[in-house]
C-alpha cells in the first residue's frame, strides 16, 4: 500500500471559467489555471515537508491535467510518468460544452442520461489508483486528475457525498482506504455546482481518513 496519495484537480480552463461541462473534451489551461497549478505545487511542497517528500507524479492524459502535472513537477523536481487513461474525466455525452447552470432540471437529466455512468467512472478510477499503488508500493504519490472523478472516488471511499472540488485543490487521502474495494457506488445525480464548478477561490488541502473529512 502506498504511504500517501494526494489527488489534485487540474487548474482552470476557459470552459471552467464559462461554467461549461468539459468531460473528456480536451481544453487547455488558461493563465488563472497555470497560477492555480503553481499554488497547488506550493501546497504539495508544504505537505511534503510535513509528511515526507513526494516520490511519484502521475496524471490523466487530458491536456489540462498533463499541463498541471508538468507545472507541479517542475516545482517538486518530479517528472510525470506515462499518463493513465482511466484517470480522465467523466464523459458527459451530449452535455459536453453545455452550460447547465440555470437549465431546466428535466433537460439536465436528459443530458446526463447520455453521460458515462457515475459507477463506471468510480470503478475505473479506483482500479487505476490501485494499479498505480501496486506498481509503486510504499510511495508518496501525486495524482493530477479531474473534479468529478476526484469527488466520486473520495465519496466512494468514505461512503459519503464529497463536496465540489475546486480547480487546483489538493485532496490528500489515506492510501489504506484503497486496500479493499468498497461495495456499491455513489448514488444520485450531481447538482449544478458539482457539474459546472465554482468560481475560483482560496484553494484548500484535505486529509481524508475513515473517520474524518474536511475541506
Amino acid at each position: 500500500m502506498g504511504a500517501r496519495i494526494a489527488l489534485v484537480r487540474h487548474g482552470e480552463t476557459a470552459w471552467n471559467a464559462q461554467r461549461r461541462l468539459q468531460g473528456q473534451t480536451d481544453i487547455e489551461l488558461n493563465d488563472a489555471g497555470r497560477a492555480q497549478a503553481r499554488a497547488a505545487a506550493g501546497e504539495l511542497e508544504r505537505l511534503g515537508h510535513d509528511g515526507g517528500a513526494w516520490d511519484l507524479l502521475v496524471s490523466s492524459p487530458l491536456g489540462r491535467a498533463a499541463e498541471t502535472a508538468a507545472i507541479i513537477g517542475g516545482q517538486l523536481g518530479l517528472e510525470a510518468i506515462a499518463p493513465v487513461q482511466d484517470l480522465q474525466e467523466r464523459h458527459y455525452g451530449e452535455g459536453e460544452g453545455r452550460v447547465v447552470e440555470g437549465m431546466d432540471r428535466a433537460e439536465v437529466a436528459r443530458l446526463l442520461a447520455t453521460a458515462e455512468p457515475e459507477d463506471k467512472v468510480t470503478a475505473r478510477a479506483l482500479e487505476a489508483l490501485r494499479g498505480i499503488i501496486a506498481a509503486n508500493p510504499e510511495s508518496n504519490i501525486v495524482v493530477v486528475a479531474h473534479g468529478t472523478l476526484i469527488r466520486l472516488v473520495v465519496g466512494s471511499l468514505l461512503d459519503l457525498r464529497h463536496p465540489h472540488v475546486e480547480n487546483g485543490q489538493v485532496v490528500e487521502i489515506d492510501a489504506d482506504l484503497l486496500e479493499v474495494p468498497e461495495p456499491g457506488d455513489v448514488a444520485g445525480t450531481p447538482d449544478v455546482q458539482d457539474l459546472t464548478g465554482a468560481p475560483s477561490g482560496q484553494r484548500a488541502a484535505s486529509r481524508l481518513s475513515p473517520t474524518s473529512a474536511r475541506r
